[in-house]
């Protein structure tokens, strides 16, 4: 039996982000190679993580589930809604893709895929939640894409968390006297990455998607936690 990757991501009603995480996980399973790669939603898509647990369960040939959760920080749905999942089935899981200094380069190169100049101050805009968890990792994906491009880089939120885009976008412009680029940090298009188009910044970058790094990370956490000692 393979030992199968789980990758939920938090799921939209797009299907076009639907569409991006789908290539996302493509590009893992041939990353990984050996291991079943499977994917699954937290909510608005299809299958729900509950039904594709359920489903392995069922499967005569199914080996252990590893769950990757397909999101950038801690927070509810990966304490809460993904954690509570893997106890119910005894599917391990492991930490969320960020902060990863392998994501600083993936941010970047969408950066520069926009066509934004070296030296322009930066927002990196993330979707918002409302546990502090998640807007400490932001930040320190912040630091790290501020140190790599040696600019200033400042974590904002689309929703539930302070500073908004907007908000930081002006703060940034007035503090710097520069115009100032978003640097997109969500996985996929969809309502959020319209939002950043309407924050008054010069350049706004594309999600992070299937980008080849970022399923190298993927697999990478799906092997760090199958390496580590299983609960009996």
């Amino acid at each position: 039996m393979r030992e199968v990757l789980l990758a939920v991501a938090h799921g939209s009603r797009d299907p076009a982000a639907q569409d991006r995480i789908h290539a996302l996980t493509g590009r893992v399973r041939r990353v990984t190679g050996t291991a079943r790669v499977a994917t699954a939603f937290v909510q608005h898509a299809s299958p729900s993580l509950a039904s594709a647990l359920a489903g392995m369960a069922a499967e005569a040939d199914a080996g252990m589930v590893t769950i990757v959760p397909l999101l950038l920080s801690s927070g509810y749905h990966l304490s809460t809604d993904i954690a509570g999942a893997a106890a119910a089935s005894g599917a391990a899981v492991s930490g969320p893709l960020g902060p990863d200094p392998q994501l600083t380069g993936v941010l970047a190169g969408r950066l520069g895929e926009a066509g934004v100049p070296a030296g322009t101050p930066v927002v990196l805009a993330a979707a918002g939640s409302s546990d502090p968890r998640a807007a400490v990792d932001t930040g320190r994906q912040a630091a790290l894409l501020a140190a790599h491009l040696a600019v200033p880089v400042v974590p904002a939120f689309v929703t539930a968390a302070r500073p908004t885009v907007d908000e930081a976008v002006a703060a940034l412009a007035r503090r710097t006297g520069r115009p100032v680029a978003v640097a997109a940090y969500l996985l996929a298009p969809g309502i959020f990455h319209d939002r950043l188009h309407r924050a008054g910044a010069a350049w706004v970058s594309a999600p992070l998607g299937d980008h080849p790094a970022l399923a190298r990370l993927v697999a990478a956490r799906f092997a760090d936690a199958v390496s580590c000692p299983r609960a009996a």
